[in-house]
């Protein structure tokens, strides 16, 4: 869930992803009214969170909510709640900006702290606190009248200065604490609050909103500080570095576009020198310590970026825009060399195996515009057809689902001219999945890409659907509308050890029988894990796995089936025209084979459906039972019931008892009829 404080609005909290398959306001929670201020939820009762604010009375400018989930009531524990309405802040005892700096201790969960003009903590979830600091700021008198001036005298408390805008304690040692001002300051204590010593950098420019201090995960002497002058018309990037807790900066703006507001950085905690800042246009990042930057694109609108959180592999994104966005997975950042040369897999990161709703995506249109995710939903799309021809959903008022499935990267040269193919093995080096560049049955968004630079493939963590019916072998005139003729996909992988195989090669992949030879072979393993909520144990679910593989199975042989015999009715009735005169004998036996054909065909399938709503009033066929007991079993992650096991075994016993009166109908009837087409001269059927 990631969590802001909206403008003019209240706090929010957003999943990162819904069952629906888009997120919509139904999945969102209000912890708290919010608009001014930072967020903190504390780390072992997600269902508490705390909010800065504005406009709670009394409290005014420094109004902090405490927000239960479970109760929906909001508690104010400000660190000093008195009047600061019209009041100029040299007069308050304590200053604090609109939005000032929550956040909890990293080594005791009990302690929060706060961020005014002098840094406060509390022990006792905000019933008593402390102060731990003096005034942290230049503390400016001048800078500290009514913020409308002496004609307007408007003080609301959105314009407070000399104040902290951070406070970062160490994830390393504990009573460090880092604190950083909006007029230009970077203060550090080592004692919890004993002492504090003035480390700004010496290139910091005067009067600089010190937006962020941040530690690196792996040296907790390395530090970094990002500040800003946009209010002093002065918008270029001021990034720093020390190596030894303060005692020395460096000036890591580097390259960075000069005319770029750096308003925070962050450092990726699993590679060192991996950088992300927000500038007031998206979001740049360095995978050399700051030496060279570049713009971090994927989608990203020109839009200013407030504040980052790396979350696992994801980068969460807040920006002034009232959205949030997350880049799914910066593990080609850390595992890429662009220097190295050649083809490069990526290690793909564990995935969870998740689970929409039944009814997600059913309210989506292929066309156009869709008015709801899934059923009884609301939330608008459409489709729209980039560039390249690929289509794509676009969410109009919803969030949008993460990718379903694992995220499988690679990097290809410049030059590149080839066939990439992806193969998914299990831990028993069986074959889930094939992708390939050149196999034109999956859908563009599943084909893996061939262009220079880095590619990007989601496999949906199932393994190679059945056959598909063939629909231009039906007898109906008019082309069902239905989904018949989709991709169907089969059933999902069980938690485990997973291998992706990475070939390249020139030719046709598809043409492997022939011999087709990669030339290059790479290969990453991963584990798909289960999703954490459920309590399913592997046994329940590899018992659920095999039943579907089952079904799965005998779903694939019945459509195949059905094309066959449909193939060979159609042969049939073309033959009909020419058993006439010395053959006509023969047209009876071929018209009895169609017809027993026929009566095979209606058991498997329903021969009449045109539209999905048919169900309703013919007879389902078998392959119908077949989809119906799938979506009963796979529904949930659970072992599949003794009804559903019971029902299951008749309906794979008829699947089986009809393809063996169709095989008995080919060896047969079928058989004999050729011989004596033979015998006359007369082409045979299903040769």
């Amino acid at each position: 869930r990631v969590y802001g404080t909206q403008q003019d609005n209240t706090s929010i909290s957003v999943p990162s992803a819904s069952e629906w398959g888009a997120i919509t306001l139904g999945d969102c929670t209000y912890p708290g009214t919010g608009e001014s201020g930072f967020i903190a939820v504390h780390p072992q009762e997600p269902d508490v969170v705390y909010c800065g604010a504005v406009g709670s009375s009394p409290g005014g400018a420094g109004a902090l909510q405490r927000y239960d989930h479970r109760t929906r009531q909001i508690r104010l524990v400000n660190v000093w709640p008195e009047k600061s309405r019209g009041v100029p802040p040299r007069d308050l005892r304590y200053r604090f900006a609109w939005t000032f700096p929550l956040v909890f201790s990293p080594h005791d969960r009990k302690t929060l702290y706060a961020g005014g003009n002098r840094v406060f903590r509390t022990r006792d979830e905000g019933t008593s606190w402390t102060a731990i600091s003096p005034d942290l700021s230049l503390n400016d008198a001048g800078r500290q009248g009514h913020s409308g001036g002496e004609i307007t005298r408007d003080t609301a408390g959105a314009e407070v200065h000399a104040t902290c805008a951070c406070v970062t304690p160490s994830p390393h040692r504990p009573g460090e604490i880092w604190a950083s001002t909006d007029d230009g300051l970077v203060h550090v204590t080592r004692d919890d609050g004993a002492s504090w010593t003035h480390v700004t950098p010496p290139g910091m420019p005067e009067l600089a909103y010190v937006g962020c201090v941040e530690i690196a995960a792996h040296d907790a002497d390395t530090v970094y500080v990002s500040a800003t002058r946009y209010k002093l018309a002065d918008y270029r990037p001021w990034l720093f570095r020390s190596r030894d807790g303060g005692r020395r900066w460096q000036d890591i703006s580097g390259d960075f576009p000069r005319d770029e507001i750096t308003r925070v950085i962050r450092a990726d905690p699993v590679r060192p020198g991996l950088l992300f800042v927000g500038t007031e246009t998206g979001v740049f990042f360095s995978a050399d310590d700051g030496a060279h930057w570049r713009r971090l694109r994927g989608g990203l609108p020109v839009v200013p970026v407030y504040d980052l959180k790396i979350k696992g592999s994801d980068l969460v994104a807040a920006t002034h825009g009232r959205a949030f966005w997350i880049l799914d997975d910066i593990g080609p950042l850390r595992a890429l060399d662009p220097g190295r040369g050649g083809v490069q897999l990526v290690p793909p990161r564990a995935t969870v195996r998740t689970r929409l709703s039944w009814s997600a995506g059913s309210g989506y249109a292929k066309q156009g515009l869709s008015y709801g995710p899934a059923f009884g939903i609301g939330g608008g799309s459409e489709m729209v057809v980039e560039a390249d021809g690929t289509a794509r959903r676009r969410f109009l008022d919803t969030g949008e689902n993460p990718p379903a499935g694992a995220l499988l990267h690679y990097l290809l040269p410049e030059g590149f001219d080839g066939v990439v193919r992806l193969t998914v093995l299990d831990a028993r080096a069986r074959v889930v999945r094939v992708l390939a560049s050149d196999d034109e049955g999956l859908a563009p968004a599943r084909r893996p890409g061939t262009k220079p630079g880095l590619n990007r493939v989601v496999w949906d963590l199932r393994h190679q659907g059945p056959a598909r019916l063939d629909l231009t072998l039906s007898d109906r005139r008019n082309r069902p509308l239905t989904d018949e003729s989709d991709e169907i996909a089969g059933p999902a992988v069980v938690p485990g050890r997973y291998t992706v195989v990475l070939e390249c090669g020139p030719g046709a992949s598809k043409g492997a029988a022939s011999g087709w030879t990669p030339t290059l072979r790479l290969e990453a393993a991963f584990d798909v894990v289960k999703d954490p909520r459920v309590g399913t144990p592997q046994r329940a679910l590899e018992r659920q796995h095999a039943l579907l593989e089952r079904l799965y199975a005998a779903w694939g042989r019945v459509n195949e089936g059905v094309n066959r015999l449909r193939r060979l009715k159609r042969q049939l009735r073309a033959l009909q025209p020419r058993l006439a005169g010395a053959h006509a004998a023969l047209a009876p036996r071929a018209q009895a084979l169609h017809d027993a054909l026929a009566a095979v065909e209606a058991v498997l399938v329903d021969p009449h459906r045109e539209s999905p709503r048919d169900v309703l009033r013919h007879r389902a066929g078998v392959n119908d039972a077949i989809a119906d007991l799938v979506s009963v079993v796979a529904i949930g992650d659970e072992a599949p019931t003794r009804p559903s096991r019971e029902v299951a075994a008749e309906v794979l016993a008829q699947a089986a008892a009809e393809l063996a009166r169709l095989r008995a109908l080919e060896r047969g009837e079928l058989a004999a009829l050729n011989r004596a087409l033979r015998a006359a001269g007369v082409e045979v059927v299903g040769a």
